[in-house]
């Protein structure tokens, strides 16, 4: 009973809050480092090996993040948006590590040569992540624009899909040789990736209007 009172009496104060965003953009950040990664590798910058193994820690880091925050959704009282909603969130921002994680490793795998083709789509990802982190940072302070910066971060993740068309339109004006085969491939991941950000950034969106209509705070049970 004491315990379950000084957890309300934190939630209260706002550290519950403070705890997700912290979390949720923690996680945001070791993304955005593994998209910048593999843009590195793309243009030549490390190898497809060097990529691959520095992504693995990049991947352990987050990993350890998201269950930290299922650790603190089973275990708060108080939590500042819709319990599902946040681990919807955290699940699809899991996704898109790993399909990050994935188009490195096929990289490597497949010995692709040239992946320069998938520059502009890992470039419209950075940005697509940030406009998500900005989403996750006004959850503390300015939950009232959190729904307007999530529509943002969708409307980069279409731009995501949109980049994925052009570079596969002009893959496929050249000749079909294996390389564009490979090229092809790893693309589909970064495709994706654009998918799943578009979820993590609906999710927002329905905890923010979901929180608008309920109230400052979602309680769980008991």
């Amino acid at each position: 009973m004491k315990l379950n009172l000084l957890r309300v009496i934190r939630d209260l104060g706002g550290a519950s809050s403070r705890r997700f965003v912290e979390l949720l953009s923690g996680h945001l950040d070791a993304t955005l480092e593994g998209a910048v990664l593999a843009e590195r590798a793309v243009r030549g910058g490390l190898s497809w090996e060097q990529a691959r193994a520095e992504m693995v820690d990049i991947e352990h880091r987050g990993d350890g993040l998201r269950r930290e925050l299922i650790l603190e959704l089973s275990s708060e009282i108080v939590t500042p948006l819709d319990r599902e909603d946040l681990f919807r969130v955290s699940r699809s921002i899991d996704d898109v590590l790993d399909n990050l994680r994935d188009f490195v490793r096929e990289c490597d795998l497949f010995a692709v040569e040239d992946a320069l083709p998938t520059a502009p789509t890992l470039a419209a990802i950075r940005v697509a992540v940030l406009e998500l982190r900005g989403a996750i940072g006004l959850m503390e302070d300015r939950p009232e624009r959190m729904n307007g910066q999530a529509l943002a971060a969708h409307k980069a993740a279409n731009a995501i899909r949109r980049s994925y068309e052009v570079a596969l339109t002009e893959l496929f004006r050249g000749p079909l040789t294996m390389e564009a085969l490979k090229v092809r491939e790893v693309l589909r991941r970064l495709d994706v990736v654009g998918l799943r950000i578009g979820e993590a950034a609906d999710a927002l969106s329905d905890a923010s209007v979901k929180r608008s209509a309920g109230g400052v705070a979602v309680r769980g049970p008991g």
